[in-house]
């Protein structure tokens, strides 16, 4: 009697384009899988903020008006408040030619502050719709990929609309800063959005509804540019006003940048601000910019661990 004998697993010949069993055991495999190609999680956290910032952008491609209205507002508020004031006397507003050159440091970081404290909005949004839900149940690498996709959208726009403020600032006479002034600028504006687009998506999450996020904004907006230096010296305010002014951190910004605007030469031991506490030089105020920033994250930090759990 014969018998017919069949291989083992092992020893079935593989099949092109058929997946086989690896010779571990359970484990399915094939020559083209991606099992072979190397991954991590840091790679997987840069793929998920990618595709989660490329997302915002294809919503502002779509809605690009709300673009356009940041650029225009601000653009219209300096040359409105320029043309009000241009005929000051010179050397009232400190070492600025004129008002318009001593606006721009104002307009540009009262629109960074204004796009970062908006930021929430997409995020509350996701929440009442139900799509935040959806990536929160996804497998990805770190949750926190939504948070630095929002911060990173928002520095983007926010950069589109401080060239166009510091175009139309050269154009109505403010000057244009060197190189090395233009990339401080940058880099002043970057370390603002990401504080306050830090505290835009915490509230986005502690809040009930968009609704009370637009209220918070609304009643926040101009009693933080009023109690700023973006429209008058501190010399000009009451000492109550100055100390307020001098609290705020917008304020800080705006005097660094308005300073680089006012002076050829800077160095971080230059004297920036004259509070009522003392001196700011232009490395203090980089520091406080700074830890204001890592204030709000490091804030925020417990609140969106439990959110995003």
């Amino acid at each position: 009697m014969s018998q017919t004998v069949s291989p083992t697993p092992a020893s079935t010949p593989a099949q092109p384009g058929v997946h086989n069993m690896s010779p571990e055991g359970n484990r399915m495999f094939s020559p083209n899988s991606e099992a072979f190609a190397p991954s991590s999680a840091f790679n997987d956290f840069i793929q998920e903020t990618f595709a989660l910032t490329r997302r915002l952008f294809i919503q502002l491609q779509r809605r690009p008006s709300s673009l356009m209205a940041g650029v225009i507002q601000p653009i219209m508020w300096l040359l409105l408040f320029g043309a009000l004031f241009q005929n000051v006397p010179k050397g009232l507003f400190g070492g600025s030619q004129n008002y318009g050159q001593f606006l721009a440091a104002g307009v540009i970081v009262f629109t960074a502050f204004s796009g970062a404290l908006n930021s929430g909005l997409p995020v509350m949004f996701d929440r009442e719709f139900g799509f935040l839900n959806r990536l929160l149940v996804a497998p990805l690498a770190s949750r926190f990929s939504i948070v630095i996709a929002s911060a990173i959208f928002i520095a983007s726009t926010s950069l589109v609309q401080t060239g166009a403020i510091v175009a139309m600032s050269a154009f109505v006479g403010a000057g244009l800063p060197g190189i090395g002034g233009l990339a401080l600028i940058t880099g002043i504006v970057c370390l603002l959005v990401l504080g306050v687009t830090g505290i835009s998506l915490g509230l986005a999450f502690a809040l009930p509804g968009h609704i009370e996020l637009l209220a918070l904004i609304f009643v926040t907006n101009l009693p933080l540019l009023f109690a700023s230096t973006a429209l008058a010296p501190l010399s000009f305010m009451p000492h109550w006003l100055q100390v307020v002014a001098s609290l705020n951190p917008l304020s800080y910004a705006i005097e660094a940048i308005r300073y680089i605007y006012t002076h050829d030469s800077w160095s971080l031991s230059s004297i920036v601000m004259q509070a009522p506490f003392g001196n700011i030089s232009m490395g203090l105020d980089l520091l406080i910019l700074a830890g204001f920033s890592l204030v709000c994250l490091l804030g925020i930090r417990s609140l969106l661990g439990r959110s995003l759990a």
